[in-house]
């Protein structure tokens, strides 16, 4: 009986692990691609990374290619012994709530598009308690996200002066705040510290600014807690465009910042927008510029904003 017994827990405890066993090579070639697709959210170059990391680019090469230091395995078995995510034991600052990590794992047993859904309805009902705002005040709010070359300046301010609502560049405000330009923030800051420049000067135009077209950098939407700020305070439009058109702007426009010393700039770009894909595919609409005039494309998402407004009253009038 108490083998039996035995067997009945053990095999109650493999059925609720909290994840699959994966073989120690597989973790660290997926932890590889993490950081990878990580540095290419952000538009980093691995050059970048090892600067503000303050680890070698030989070391992060090793480690984007799966061969990590083994020490991230012996933390992983503690964890996997403890019966816990390995984020559990490494995440900063206190244990989060039980509750919290109960909704985490309730979550994640739910497909791509009831994640979406749950997500939705999360923002729907907390949306004053998560610093949101309703229909009207988000509409009087537009927010363009895009890649570099999207237009989102251009475009902007054209809509802005075409809606009477001011034109804000975030990456402007920024630079206005610090007295210094974006490259000086980087050298001195590094990618973290620009970050929570960037999260502060949001905060401060959303106080301060109660309709705006607002103009944002490309890369904001790897930052999870500031997007996710955007999207509730905001209506969100990404300007979409073919990676070649991306490229065209780019160099028409004389910036070359993202590519800087980089020979497969063509490639760093599909990447980067292939990992970016679905956090722009968050906003609200998205309208395609590829191939478009600097006209066409104007017209085309002054009759999205329109058109969504037009939606919007008619729900409110029902």
């Amino acid at each position: 009986m108490k083998a039996l017994a035995k067997a009945n827990v053990a095999s109650r405890v493999a059925a609720t692990a909290t994840a699959p066993r994966v073989p120690g090579r597989v973790y660290l070639r997926m932890l590889g691609e993490r950081v990878r697709e990580a540095r290419a959210r952000r538009g980093m170059t691995r050059k970048i990374l090892a600067k503000d990391s303050g680890v070698s680019e030989r070391y992060l090469a090793q480690l984007e290619g799966g061969q990590g230091n083994i020490s991230i395995l012996l933390l992983r078995q503690i964890a996997q012994a403890l019966d816990l995510r390995l984020e559990t034991l490494i995440i900063e600052g206190p244990e989060p709530p039980v509750e919290l990590m109960h909704t985490t794992e309730l979550l994640r047993r739910l497909g791509p598009g009831k994640i979406r859904r749950a997500h939705q309805m999360l923002l729907k009902n907390f949306s004053s308690e998560l610093g949101g705002a309703d229909g009207d005040a988000r509409r009087s709010r537009i927010a363009l996200i895009g890649l570099r070359g999207a237009g989102k300046s251009t475009l902007g301010a054209k809509l802005a002066k075409r809606l009477d609502l001011p034109f804000i560049e975030l990456d402007r405000v920024i630079e206005q705040e610090c007295g210094v330009t974006l490259s000086v923030i980087f050298d001195l800051y590094g990618q973290s510290g620009f970050r929570r420049l960037e999260r502060q000067c949001l905060e401060q135009i959303l106080e301060r600014h109660p309709r705006f077209v607002l103009a944002t950098g490309g890369s904001l939407v790897s930052e999870h807690a500031t997007f996710e700020r955007l999207l509730t305070a905001c209506f969100t439009v990404w300007l979409r465009a073919t990676p070649e058109d991306h490229m065209q702007r780019v160099i028409a426009q004389g910036d070359m910042r993202p590519m800087a010393e980089n020979r497969e700039s063509m490639a760093d770009l599909r990447r980067i927008l292939s990992v970016r894909g679905p956090l722009y595919g968050a906003a609200d609409i998205a309208v395609d510029t590829s191939g478009l005039s600097l006209g066409e494309s104007f017209e085309a998402l002054l009759r999205a904003a329109r058109a969504t407004a037009g939606q919007e009253s008619a729900r409110g009038n029902s």
